[in-house]
């Protein structure tokens, strides 16, 4: 699986429980600081997979490390959202 399906299967699951709104204003108030917080989910990763949450850990500090990550993250949200 490649890390655009798993932020999409990530993405999606947070629609179906109804985080999605939620996630987008986390989003616009941790943009600044993505790459740190990226950084705290790599130093975490080890902890996530005690129960079974490495990969997505390992994507969203991917993601979030990348230039455009938070940008990329809210358009899997608010993909079929209406927005």
């Amino acid at each position: 699986m490649d890390k655009q399906s798993h932020t999409s299967d990530w993405a999606q699951k947070a629609r179906d429980k109804g985080y999605d709104q939620w996630l987008l204003v986390m989003l616009d108030a941790i943009e600044p600081i993505a790459p740190i917080l990226a950084q705290g989910l790599w130093v975490a990763q080890p902890l996530a997979g005690l129960w079974g949450g490495t990969r997505t850990v390992k994507m969203l500090a991917e993601t979030l490390e990348a230039p455009d990550g938070v940008s990329q993250l809210r358009q899997q949200l608010s993909d079929d959202t209406g927005e």
